[in-house]
């Protein structure tokens, strides 16, 4: 069973578990487990806050129509309204201490659209980076990512994909730095680095990307602020 920072509040975890077990592509239950460990590798395995927002932070994850950009807030409201709820419940017939900043819950779920928090915001350099940490993985679990990201867009066209997946790649790989805690920086960021490089190089090299689509076709191919 994943870990679940609070003593009670068990529906809620079930129904986060329900959301997260939908037939999605990368962002299911895997992401979740591995984004926990990585917390616990962080040492915030003891993080309420932040092991919540873990929770949280996909728990909505729509890939097409209007919506899908909206994914992050329709998260954080999601947040919002549960915690919000088990705290009204708190005291009467729910076994839960909730002891839980829910504000601060929902801020870190909002964090995770773009994964740049300010400088010193500890938690959200906690979620940014455990987020994150799929950059860094082995061959096959990155292959495994990146095949997953794609099934999730599979009605995007590969050309188009492949430019928006190119230009979120790119930005990234600008970045100063992809991680922000120390123990993220030491053991992540030369791994991550290498396959970003990896994967922007194949991409480039694709004569696909350079097709143009249909005028009014989204820039970044759909492809959303992945990962």
């Amino acid at each position: 069973m994943l870990h679940w920072p609070l003593p009670g509040g068990h529906d809620l975890r079930d129904r986060l578990l329900s959301a997260w077990s939908t037939g999605r592509g990368y962002h299911d239950v895997q992401h979740l487990a591995e984004v926990l460990a990585r917390l616990d590798e962080l040492g915030a395995g003891d993080n309420v806050e932040v092991v919540l927002a873990a929770w949280f932070h996909d728990a909505v994850h729509d890939t097409a129509g209007d919506t899908a950009a909206d994914n992050e807030e329709r998260s954080a409201r999601m947040a919002a309204d549960e915690l919000s709820a088990l705290s009204a419940q708190h005291g009467a017939d729910v076994d839960v201490d909730l002891d839980v900043d829910i504000d601060e819950v929902v801020r870190l779920v909002r964090l995770t659209e773009h994964h740049r928090p300010e400088p010193g915001d500890s938690n959200g350099e906690l979620l940014s980076d455990a987020d994150l940490a799929i950059l860094a993985a082995g061959p096959v679990r990155y292959a495994e990512y990146v095949a997953g990201v794609r099934a999730e867009y599979a009605d995007i066209r590969d050309a188009d994909f492949a430019r928006g997946r190119l230009a979120i790649l790119r930005d990234l790989a600008a970045k100063p730095a992809l991680f922000h805690t120390a123990h993220a920086r030491e053991h992540w960021e030369a791994a991550a680095r290498a396959n970003l490089a990896a994967e922007i190089k194949s991409l480039s090299n694709d004569p696909a990307v350079g097709t143009p689509g249909d005028p009014g076709d989204d820039p970044s191919g759909g492809a959303g602020p992945q990962p």
